[in-house]
């Protein structure tokens, strides 16, 4: 027991000692929270080792959960088999392979990543719709949105006409049959995307007793960290999945950093969740990372929002005062000056130090002149973009290939495919073509391509063997793993052909290649690689970001979203102006409304990412527009 107390303070341990019912810990910024976490399940594991019990634990990101999962191994070793820790659309991908059969899905459904599948679908749906109700103003790109936020809300159909109450009365019972019809279109395609596949989990557990009795007998404890970022979906989730006689659920929390409100989550959550379950409530507010000074405004800021929760401590610096508080702000007359400073006063620190500094804003566009500024100075920036899907051919290749094994006609696929292929080997394959052989054969979109191919005498010899030896292992033994290593054997003599030495479909083919490794090694450690079916690695892939890792040298400008969850040695916020933190929209909205607070929260968010040195500025001219310095400012302290 000592070894997972050492070096907590006095509430620290009391919540990683903490066993039975419901706690919520309320655990401020660089308070340690992970290291509760991971070491109470650390010690419940290895108190335990007669047991049989699992221990769940839910987070939002697969960077969180394999962090933890790694700290638990190293507390409590081999004790894989008594945790999960992954992310609430993981685990509800998981339950829906076991159990998605009772409700009509096979443990291969395909999740659509992409806007425009969804749409496609919707449209579907609104013309089944259209057969007995007035759909003529409808869209699937309108209605989109809209499907979303009844989905994350964990809306039944028979609450959908209330939902949208604000519409005409006509409109309402044709919004209610779109969403039910979208609905059964996903099930009738084998298909989800990333809101119904938490909805679909809450529905088995709902309508199958069995079925939650079950995971309620494995799963004895839950815990969940960022509890205050969850929607409501994800919340009805973790209803169903706590027993209501034990009720041991175990929530890391700080209503003080909710800033996904648009993505459904909410201050009146925590609250909820107070209510329902009867929380006893942890405060940790001892910060173990910012100098006083800053924790000194984090306080003072975050102080004017009043839907925190009642009785909130206010943060406490761990560390010492320093004759150099740590934090500046500096004022300029334009956005570009105060770029090329905050350029200039990075590129002046050593290598080492600038490792540990980064530019933050609220918005991108103010981030992108940051990163030309920081290159102008010679220091190479990185401004991350999302990636769902990978865009080198070799990757687009590979991945639409093993698509095409799990889903044997899918046209997207076939079309994605052959693309690749014409980029790859310089040969066009008709992609509809594939598909009427495979129908006329009754055979596999992967096998007529391969027959199509091999017809062609244009087709290299490099190529021909790969595909004569490679595609069968797939199409024949569903053999992903060598089909696999055959590819990326392929992959390495396609560069030596003339006709790609100009071509831009490489370009990204190295860091997709380490994406992909560093992807695939994951999920086999999460599940364990014999455990990891082809359905399940594509699904898996499916649900994490094709980003590619942030090059070690370079400085990091991230959107403060991005930035939650991280700490830095050296933090550099922007633009800290009216229109841009607090945002246009905030502003509008008025000094009182959810909108600012949020707005609040996320300033509170970026000054606590502070280890070192905070660093404010702002401009009295933002892109041409004439601007006020931000609220923000002064509710800190500072004279502006």
């Amino acid at each position: 027991m000592s070894e997972f107390l050492s070096s907590l303070n006095e509430r620290q341990a009391a919540a990683v000692s903490w066993q039975d019912g419901p706690l919520l810990v309320l655990a401020g910024p660089g308070s340690g929270k992970t290291t509760v976490l991971t070491r109470r399940i650390g010690r419940m594991i290895q108190q335990s080792p007669d047991d049989h019990y699992r221990v769940l634990g839910l987070t939002f990101t697969n960077k969180a959960a394999a962090e933890m999962r790694a700290r638990i191994e190293k507390l409590a070793p081999g004790s894989g088999n008594r945790v999960l820790l992954t992310t609430f659309h993981s685990f509800a991908g998981d339950l829906l392979r076991q159990h998605g059969h009772l409700l009509g899905l096979k443990p291969d459904f395909t999740i659509l990543t992409q806007d425009g599948e969804r749409i496609g679908l919707l449209d579907e749906a609104i013309a089944d719709a259209g057969r007995s109700f007035e759909v003529s103003e409808f869209s699937g790109e309108r209605l989109l949105p809209l499907i979303n936020r009844l989905l994350e809300n964990d809306v039944g159909d028979e609450r959908v006409e209330k939902i949208v109450a604000t519409l005409p009365e006509e409109r309402r019972a044709s919004v209610s049959a779109v969403y039910r019809a979208y609905k059964d279109r996903l099930i009738a395609a084998n298909s989800l995307d990333f809101p119904s596949m938490i909805s679909e989990a809450v529905r088995v557990l709902r309508t199958h007793a069995a079925v939650a009795k079950q995971i309620r007998r494995i799963y004895r404890y839950v815990c969940v960290d960022e509890f205050q970022d969850t929607n409501f979906a994800q919340y009805s989730l973790l209803i169903c999945l706590v027993a209501s006689d034990s009720r041991n659920l175990f929530v890391v929390a700080d209503d003080d950093q909710i800033i996904y409100q648009w993505n459904g989550a909410s201050p009146a959550r925590l609250e909820g969740l107070k209510r329902d379950f009867e929380m006893t409530v942890l405060q940790l507010p001892t910060n173990y990372r910012c100098p006083p000074a800053v924790i000194d405004i984090a306080n003072k800021l975050i102080a004017n929002n009043s839907t925190r929760t009642a009785n909130k401590d206010q943060l406490l610096a761990e560390k010492p005062a320093t004759e150099d508080q740590g934090l500046n702000l500096y004022h300029f007359p334009d956005f570009e000056s105060e770029v090329a400073w905050v350029a200039q006063d990075i590129s002046a620190k050593s290598a080492s130090e600038r490792e540990r500094c980064v530019v933050l804003a609220r918005t991108r566009k103010t981030l992108e002149r940051a990163v030309e500024h920081l290159g102008n100075n010679g220091v190479t920036a990185y401004l991350a973009n999302r990636k769902d899907e990978f865009v080198s051919a070799p990757l687009r290749w590979l991945h639409a290939a093993l698509r095409l094994a799990n889903s044997s006609n899918d046209r997207e696929q076939t079309r994605r495919l052959t693309r690749a292929f014409f980029a790859l080997e310089g040969l066009q394959i008709d992609p509809a073509g594939v598909t009427s052989a495979a129908e006329a054969f009754e055979g596999s979109a992967l096998r007529s391509f391969l027959n199509l191919a091999l017809e062609r005498n244009e087709l290299s010899d490099h190529t021909r063997k790969y595909l004569v030896s490679a595609l069968p292992q797939l199409v024949e033994r569903l053999d992903f793993r060598s089909f696999c290593a055959s590819t990326f054997e392929w992959f390495a003599g396609l560069p030596d052909q003339p006709f790609l030495a100009s071509s831009n479909d490489f370009s990204e083919f190295e860091d997709e290649k380490k994406v992909w490794e560093a992807l695939v090694a994951d999920i086999e450690a999460q599940f364990g690689k014999e455990s990891v079916t082809l359905h399940m690695l594509l699904q898996e892939l499916d649900l994490r970001s094709k980003t590619p890792p942030q090059p070690k040298e370079a400085v990091p400008c991230f959107t403060i979203h991005a930035s939650k969850g991280m700490e830095f040695g050296h933090v550099y916020l922007i633009a800290m102006v009216e229109d841009q933190l607090p945002s246009w929209a905030a502003v509008k909205k008025g000094a009182e409304s959810p909108e600012m607070q949020e707005e609040r929260r996320n300033c509170f968010v970026a000054i606590t990412r502070t280890e070192d040195s905070l660093t404010l500025t702002y401009s009295d001219k933002v892109f041409g527009w004439q601007k006020a310095p931000s609220r923000f400012l002064r509710e800190m302290g500072f004279q502006v």
